[in-house]
């Protein structure tokens, strides 16, 4: 194994890109509680509108909220065959991600894109700061959204929805201002990702939606989710130390480049089997220290009636 700093920063500066994914998923899947596959195609389109703005000489930045947007779109339309075209959420999610495919393939006009070469936010110097400047100003946006009217909306939404009806909250819509708000921040990081790696390709989003759950559970059971700054917090801290793993799992001589998703597969086992195993010990702990108490005050009993 021969790990060094830099491809440990190199891991890091990925895990921060690949948070604001998290982010996304985290909004889906923890806070309205909605199985949505439409992240594996969002991710593409980021991607591939930012890589096409970039060649045809338009801002970074400019090509990074365009990407937001087809992001977004994408999510509105998965949460309105889920609201009014009442599929079922899974489904919708993909439909959309099987329709995205060929929307992407359009949008690109070729399986890939490069744009190596091409001025963009990780070309020049201080590219770590940038990325962490940005993920943090979305993070605390996120945070900050939660705590809106509609945010707050949008949580109870996934909570309880026939309890936030009875208020007279419209749960349709904040389904989709969910899932849309989700899928732009996909398509975000598929944009960052798309110019640090100086090309975008139509395969780029397959298994984002494992990468993005590993990331939310590895950050979970590490900070935990008491409150929604914390959650969105372990999403990018996750983000990291999956990356980490990843680097890691990679220096190991009998695996293979190939095997990353193997070893994505591998971490998500892990992450979801070992909370579940960590509260069963803890249950069995606390049934034992019952059961030596009530055995202990028996015993007690016993000798007083003597």
């Amino acid at each position: 194994m021969n790990l060094t700093w830099g491809s440990i920063e190199g891991a890091i500066e990925l895990g921060l890109l690949y948070a604001l994914m998290a982010l996304g998923v985290y909004i889906t899947f923890r806070i309205l509680d909605f199985p949505d596959l439409t992240v594996d195609g969002s991710f593409t389109t980021g991607g591939a509108i930012a890589a096409v703005m970039i060649s045809n000489d338009f801002s970074p930045w400019l090509a990074c909220l365009a990407a937001m947007a087809g992001g977004m779109v994408a999510g509105a339309c998965t949460g309105l065959l889920h609201t009014k075209g009442k599929i079922n959420g899974l489904l919708s999610g993909i439909l959309m991600m099987i329709a995205l495919y060929s929307i992407n393939m359009r949008i690109l006009g070729a399986p890939n894109k490069s744009i190596m070469g091409m001025d963009n936010p990780f070309s020049g110097e201080h590219v770590m700061i940038i990325i962490i400047v940005v993920v943090l100003v979305f993070k605390i946006m996120l945070d900050l959204f939660m705590k809106t009217d509609i945010g707050l909306a949008l949580r109870a939404t996934g909570d309880n929805k026939r309890m936030i009806r009875s208020f007279g909250a419209n749960t349709d819509v904040t389904t989709i201002v969910g899932v849309s708000l989700s899928n732009g921040l996909v398509a975000l990081s598929g944009a960052f990702i798309a110019q640090q790696s100086g090309f975008a390709d139509i395969t780029m989003g397959i298994g984002m939606i494992v990468i993005g759950l590993a990331s939310v559970i590895i950050g979970e059971a590490i900070l935990g989710a008491r409150t929604v700054f914390w959650a969105t917090l372990a999403a990018v801290v996750g983000s990291i130390i999956y990356r980490i793993v990843v680097a890691i799992a990679l220096q190991v001589e009998w695996f293979d480049t190939s095997d990353l998703k193997l070893i994505t597969a591998v971490i998500v086992i892990i992450s979801l089997v070992f909370p579940t195993m960590q509260r069963s010990m803890k249950q069995k702990s606390l049934a034992r220290k019952r059961t030596e108490e009530l055995m202990g005050s028996s015993s007690q009993q016993a000798k007083g009636g003597m």
